[in-house]
């Protein structure tokens, strides 16, 4: 069993009200693989990077059984670079500096060896990439995720309605599930995406938790309060790598079990922020993780005496 990961490895330039970095490893694609591979391997990642990518960060994602023979490396070229600068409630950011760099011509291609993965991921990229992806498997795999964002919506929203009916489970936050559905009430706007092809909706609100739609039913997981924050980049990528990663790994998509990903990619999530760039989520072993979930589940156990 194999999960297949599209998304950017790039480079990142972060300042928050406590602190700054002005150049880091970043991109969707590096989380993913660093949070879902703690539970499944191998990850197969769809990527490009430049000459400037670090060789050791590379080995330590060949390390943790992250297979990397859809990594394109263009050798006269940058890799991907963002900057940008959180506002104090640290939900909100500026868009300082997008350099695309190598992913200006990135063309995805499905290495034969990754070929039959039951599970894909596509990262937040340019519909049209993600919709090639999905043309290029000779077999359809049992689940596919797609990551998306408002960006897409306003440039791109034709081919990200085609990629719509091609995948499983779609990932938005509160503010593009608006915008997409043209509705304001969440609940009417899962209606109407679910109506655009995806099986089920998880609706990312933040340090508010998350909501996953299917069909008539609606569950709430929410975010474990933190009393630091430190860098909130890369959360949502990670929150999806352990989302994959747990199902993947168990193998069942139902419903239910999906309840639980979810608990477990907020529990990944939680650990991302804590320090700069996917540095933390190097660090945690399998107790973390358990201890983390426990976290969670004392989150919303309670017990009431009707009287």
């Amino acid at each position: 069993m194999s999960l297949i990961n599209l998304g950017t490895m790039a480079f990142d330039a972060i300042e928050t009200p406590f602190d700054k970095v002005d150049r880091i490893v970043g991109g969707s694609g590096t989380y993913l693989a660093y949070a879902a591979s703690k539970f499944i391997k191998p990850v197969q990642q769809i990527s490009i990077i430049g000459n400037d990518f670090p060789e050791e960060e590379l080995k330590e994602l060949k390390a943790r059984g992250v297979e990397l023979d859809g990594v394109e490396m263009v050798k006269d070229k940058k890799s991907f670079f963002w900057s940008g600068r959180y506002h104090i409630d640290m939900n909100s950011r500026d868009t300082l500096i997008t350099d695309l760099n190598v992913l200006a011509d990135f063309n995805p291609i499905v290495p034969d060896s990754y070929q039959n993965a039951e599970f894909l991921m596509l990262g937040n990229l340019m519909p049209k990439l993600q919709l090639s992806v999905i043309n290029q498997l000779k077999t359809r795999p049992r689940l596919i995720v797609l990551d998306t964002m408002n960006f897409w919506m306003d440039t791109a929203m034709d081919d990200l309605k085609t990629v719509l009916t091609r995948v499983d489970v779609l990932l938005v936050n509160d503010g593009e599930a608006r915008q997409l559905s043209g509705e304001i009430s969440l609940v009417r706007a899962a209606n109407k995406i679910l109506g655009m092809g995806p099986q089920y909706l998880i609706i990312k609100k933040g340090e508010h938790g998350a909501l996953l739609f299917h069909k008539n039913h609606v569950f709430f997981a929410p975010a474990l309060p933190l009393e630091e924050v430190f860098d909130p980049t890369g959360a949502g990528d990670t929150f999806a790598g352990g989302f994959m990663g747990y199902l993947a790994k168990t193998r069942d998509t139902g419903f239910e079990n999906m309840k639980t990903a979810i608990i477990v990619g907020s529990a990944m999530a939680s650990f991302c922020v804590e320090k700069f760039g996917p540095q933390r989520l190097k660090e945690i072993s399998n107790d973390d993780i358990h201890g983390r979930i426990e976290e969670f589940v004392q989150l919303v156990n309670f017990d009431i005496d009707l009287v």
